[in-house]
């Protein structure tokens, strides 16, 4: 295992970010990650109220970043560990049943056949298939919809926070809820 010291603290975020994407070394990663350890606790602490509960998601995430630093196209990664710190408590707070619920139709279009006296479990599997869906669309889709409709930020913030312009994040999103309406539908029933 190689070990890296000084050279890892003085680099910029990209720097490490890029250099891990290439190595896959978990020292760098760590190193990236340390310098935000302390925002993703307090995201945590947010939705959690929980200081143990939040200093595991912090060992959580730092687990599910692995995997998906190598997988997305990060602008800004303080803002994007944000948003994955952020739905990484929602989507526990949903699992755990602790009164979350997702806005669905708000931003997805259901079927006709789909009933306002539905029962829980009928809701319970919509939302399991919209996280599903929601999973499937493209990364700039995926991140734009989550900030636009989950995280009910504006254009702006949504702008701010993925690093996209707002012509993009307009098209992103108007073409990921288009998606889901499509997804939603072929899975439906």
């Amino acid at each position: 295992m190689k070990r890296y010291t000084l050279p890892e603290r003085t680099m910029s975020d990209d720097e490490l970010l890029s250099r891990y994407k290439a190595e896959s070394e978990l020292t760098i990663l760590g190193e990236l990650y340390n310098r935000h350890s302390e925002m993703v606790y307090y995201v945590c602490l947010r939705y959690f109220k929980d200081a143990e509960r939040s200093k595991d998601a912090v060992m959580q995430l730092f687990e599910e970043l692995i995997q998906k630093v190598k997988k997305q196209e990060i602008k800004d990664f303080p803002k994007w560990l944000y948003v994955v710190s952020k739905n990484h408590c929602l989507m526990a707070l949903r699992s755990n049943k602790q009164q979350f619920i997702v806005p669905v139709d708000d931003f997805v279009e259901f079927a006709a056949n789909l009933h306002q006296e539905e029962n829980y479990a009928e809701k319970e599997e919509r939302l399991s298939l919209l996280e599903s869906c929601i999973e499937k669309l493209p990364a700039k889709q995926k991140i734009t919809v989550d900030l636009f409709f989950l995280q009910e930020k504006c254009y702006k913030e949504v702008a701010e926070l993925s690093g996209y312009n707002l012509n993009e994040v307009k098209s992103f999103i108007q073409n990921g809820k288009r998606n889901l309406k499509i997804c939603m539908e072929s899975n439906a029933g």
